[in-house]
């Protein structure tokens, strides 16, 4: 089964974090999106494998981007609670995913960017992405 038939709604998730940033700076690039990508599935094997995460010198447009993309991930490992929540609401979490499927999906937005990026320039998978995204 495909990764984006079986967890659309993992997808559907990180993109919406995606466009969200997006929205809050419209100068982000893909290559915004693909550094930030890199840098979130550094955290996730070095989680996996007991190593320290690299240091990326992330901008600060990718570090408020990682910031939304992370918790999303986070709030779908079930270790976080859903994002924009208050603390008084009592929203039911979906079922948590494993470090694993959450770095399957992360491969493939990756491979989403490049493939969007490489054929219609430097926000074409922003582009794209937002018309999908409410």
């Amino acid at each position: 089964m495909r990764v984006e038939d079986k967890y659309t709604d993992v997808l559907q998730n990180i993109e919406f974090a995606i466009v969200v940033t997006h929205r809050q700076y419209p100068e982000m690039s893909d290559y915004d999106v693909m550094r930030m990508l890199e840098a979130l599935k550094d955290i996730y094997v070095a989680e996996k494998i007991g190593r320290a995460p690299r240091n990326f010198s992330l901008s600060r447009v990718e570090r408020t981007l990682m910031g939304n993309v992370h918790h999303m991930c986070e709030w779908r490992l079930g270790r976080a609670r859903a994002p924009g929540a208050s603390d008084e609401e009592e929203n039911p979490a979906p079922e948590p995913k494993t470090v694993d499927e959450i770095l399957l999906c992360l491969k493939r937005i990756q491979r989403s960017v490049k493939r969007w990026s490489k054929h219609g320039g430097r926000q074409a998978y922003l582009n794209f992405v937002a018309q999908h995204v409410q």
